[in-house]
């Protein structure tokens, strides 16, 4: 069982607290096989909402899932809550999620929709769509262009 902190790395202009607009706000990913290493060519979603049982176990996961090319099966569950990343961590990277893994890993990260974030100016909160991997918009309170661009994402061990 591993634990892997999803880190990201963004240009934030004029706003703070990137994160899900909501609990059970879907997560995707590309996925690898611990046991073969093969990564599975479909996007795969999870959400601290999702329940499986895991076979042969009492326990379940947010996902629960048998790799297509040596028919193991991996399990995964979002620990905590997200964290927001914050207009101070713009340019860096900085945990926004810790994933428990048995028999898989997230090696991939796809931001998609489901976002919001504050401006620094009026605290206006947008909804954001990060599908395209950027964000543009203009808060009208404060008269500043507001933006989320160069988003980038890594998975480092988690304490």
């Amino acid at each position: 069982m591993v634990k892997l902190e999803l880190q990201i790395k963004a240009e934030l202009t004029n706003v703070t607290d990137l994160k899900p607009a909501s609990a059970d706000h879907c997560w995707y990913f590309k996925i690898q096989c611990s046991s073969c290493r093969e990564v599975d060519k479909n996007t795969i979603s999870i959400s601290a909402e999702d329940a499986g049982q895991i076979s042969g176990s009492r326990g379940g996961a947010n996902l629960v899932m048998r790799c297509k090319f040596c028919k193991r099966e991996g399990a995964a569950s979002i620990v905590g809550n997200p964290e927001p990343y914050k207009e101070e961590n713009s340019g860096s990277f900085a945990k926004v999620l810790v994933i428990e893994c048995r028999g898989l890993e997230p090696v991939e990260f796809e931001p998609r929709d489901g976002w919001t974030a504050k401006s620094t100016e009026s605290n206006d909160v947008f909804d954001i769509d990060l599908t395209e991997g950027e964000w543009y918009d203009y808060d009208e309170n404060a008269s500043v262009e507001v933006s989320v661009t160069e988003i980038e994402s890594r998975f480092t061990r988690s304490n």
